[in-house]
């Protein structure tokens, strides 16, 4: 007698209800054509599919409080109580938008201004991105780049104070 080959489970899951087939089939749609979320409502029955959305944060940098050393510099306190008041001048830029500042036209590019630049009202100083436009920021005056408080890339605020201008 010829031995028996096992036999396949097969990969078919359980039966499901049609519930559970709307949602899948839900599932499936969103896989295929690449969105992030779908709703449907038939008979006065809403159902809405979506995928986990993955958010980054980003890091807020504060002070850290370690044990100082007699020997050790402290450097981290003083940079930060410069920048404060220098965020609170009068001749602060501040940022009209939220999006990511850059200090230059074109990665690679040189930057609009240094900090020492003389500037004239309404020359471009950096460019925000804002839903994949790019803002120009005019000098709000005629002045002295005094400091720039921004990083090319880094993302900003409504009203983030960006530079000073004397």
């Amino acid at each position: 007698m010829p031995a028996k080959k096992p036999t396949k489970k097969s990969a078919s899951p359980a039966p499901q209800s049609p519930e559970l087939k709307l949602v899948s089939s839900l599932a499936d749609i969103l896989n295929m054509t690449g969105l992030s979320e779908i709703e449907l409502e038939q008979k006065g029955v809403r159902v809405r599919v979506s995928k986990g959305i993955t958010t980054v944060a980003h890091a807020v940098p504060h002070p850290v409080s370690t044990p100082v050393h007699a020997s050790a510099p402290a450097t981290a306190a003083p940079a930060m109580a410069a920048a404060a008041p220098a965020a609170d001048a009068p001749g602060a830029v501040k940022s009209p938008m939220v999006g990511t500042a850059y200090l230059a036209a074109a990665p690679g590019s040189p930057p609009f201004v240094t900090v020492g630049a003389q500037v004239k009202q309404g020359q471009t100083v950096l460019i925000i991105e804002a839903m994949k436009t790019m803002n120009q920021i005019p000098a709000p005056k005629s002045g002295t780049v005094t400091s720039i408080l921004v990083e090319n890339g880094q993302p900003v605020e409504f009203g983030e104070a960006l530079m000073v201008i004397e």
